[in-house]
């Protein structure tokens, strides 16, 4: 696939039939028309999603029983694992599923702090609390060092040599997330593993890719990682599960389980409903819809893998318009008093989250005034823990968050910055 650096829109009839496929996509039942540019607060949902949670989750039907309807619960079940599979491209190793992305790091985190030895944990200045709190609570309960990389002030990222740094032989695991969900910024992940195996090749890693996998594909197997996790309420699907994924060395470390004989590796402690499995086969299912239009090639993953791409440069193409405009419409950068953070000349390493500042005006003022104008948007808050670190480290008292979508379009973008013109202009 070609590299396109400023990446590939959709055609206009694919878009189409995309944002047909999203529920309240234009508009708020309850509240009229709406721009949604809050999705990396969640997302979303798929149409597919919201139809088969409430189907599935209205039978009362037990899967592990014998008579029909149990039958096809587990076989929906059976789909939706092997579909969260195609998701990490996981063909070894365990799937995790727990209440949330954040209860899945902690188990992944606390189960390798617990039982492999060592004297340090490494991390970074910019993690979700999920990372950085896991991190520091078995760092604390072990007696370890937590060592923590610091950030790019420039690109709002973390440099591999940050972290590698910082990895010794003494390093039982590093921790850390693909991409900010406050700055936009993609690490360097393979980078960043190989440099930290280059000093300490036994070492695990777990990658954090809540933020990421909805924007772009990745791969476990290629990055040959040890722990990563997805949440699907902020992939189009449903709150209230998740998916985490486990190596076979990991795996096998002891950990909370069903202690039947035979079940040493198995990570699923109980079940989430059925619905939840259902759910995760239709974000699967309508990636792969994107990709079937893109390759001839009906492998899942293939298809799967296609569509992600593509969800990526039509993302990376409405992140460009957002930022040189087009068609008479000023973009951000050209916007007086409107301040875009951490662009360093490419947007190739962005997703599509774009940190936001008025000259004229404060952060939670700017978001009232674009929801007036039927936008939504959020500022993090340098008093808020889950924006705190950041805020901190890059001295910024807060940012506004704009955070679009795939199945947004040019002309959702061009309502935004036009927006932006107004309130740049109180």
């Amino acid at each position: 696939m070609e590299f396109y650096p400023e990446g590939l829109l959709f055609s206009d009839e694919l878009q189409y039939e995309i944002k047909s496929r999203f529920m309240h996509m234009d508009t708020d039942p309850g509240y009229g028309r709406r721009i949604f540019f809050e999705n990396a607060g969640g997302s979303l949902r798929l149409k597919q999603s919201v139809q088969t949670f409430s189907e599935i989750g209205a039978y009362p039907d037990c899967a592990s029983r014998r008579h029909n309807r149990a039958t096809d619960l587990k076989r929906i079940e059976k789909k939706g694992l092997n579909n969260a599979r195609i998701i990490f491209n996981a063909k070894s190793g365990q799937l995790h599923t727990t209440i949330s992305a954040t209860r899945g790091m902690f188990n992944m985190v606390g189960t390798i702090a617990e039982n492999v030895p060592g004297k340090n944990i490494v991390t970074t200045v910019l993690e979700h609390p999920s990372v950085f709190d896991a991190a520091k609570y078995y760092c604390k309960k072990m007696d370890i060092e937590l060592r923590v990389a610091s950030a790019n002030l420039q690109t709002g990222g973390i440099d591999p040599e940050a972290i590698c740094n910082l990895i010794d032989k003494d390093t039982v695991l590093l921790v850390f997330m693909a991409a900010s969900n406050i700055t936009g910024s993609i690490f360097d992940v393979d980078t960043i593993i190989k440099g930290a195996r280059s000093v300490n090749p036994e070492l695990y890693i777990i990658v954090d890719f809540v933020q990421h996998a909805p924007h772009d594909v990745f791969d476990v197997e290629e990055l040959k990682i040890d722990g990563a996790n997805i949440a699907p309420y902020k992939y189009f699907g449903q709150r209230g599960y998740s998916f985490s994924y486990v190596s076979d060395r990991v795996a096998l470390l002891p950990h909370q389980r069903v202690l039947r004989p035979g079940n040493e590796s198995n990570w699923i402690l109980g079940s989430i409903a059925q619905a939840q499995y259902a759910d995760v086969s239709s974000i699967v299912e309508y990636v792969s819809w994107i990709g079937d239009h893109f390759t001839k090639d009906k492998n899942p993953r293939c298809l799967f893998e296609t569509g992600m791409k593509h969800i990526h440069l039509h993302e990376r193409g409405l992140l460009h318009r957002i930022l040189f405009g087009g068609n008479g419409v000023s973009g951000l950068k050209d916007i007086s008093n409107a301040e875009p953070l951490f662009y360093n000349g490419d947007i190739t390493c962005k997703d599509l989250i774009v940190p936001l500042r008025f000259k004229n005006i404060s952060c939670p003022k700017a978001v009232d005034e674009y929801a007036k104008r039927g936008i939504i948007v959020f500022e993090r808050m340098a008093d808020s823990y889950y924006s705190m670190r950041p805020m901190e480290t890059f001295s910024l008292p807060g940012v506004i968050r704009v955070s679009p979508l795939h199945c947004h379009s040019i002309e959702d973008i061009d309502t935004f910055l036009e927006a932006t013109q107004e309130i740049a202009a109180i």
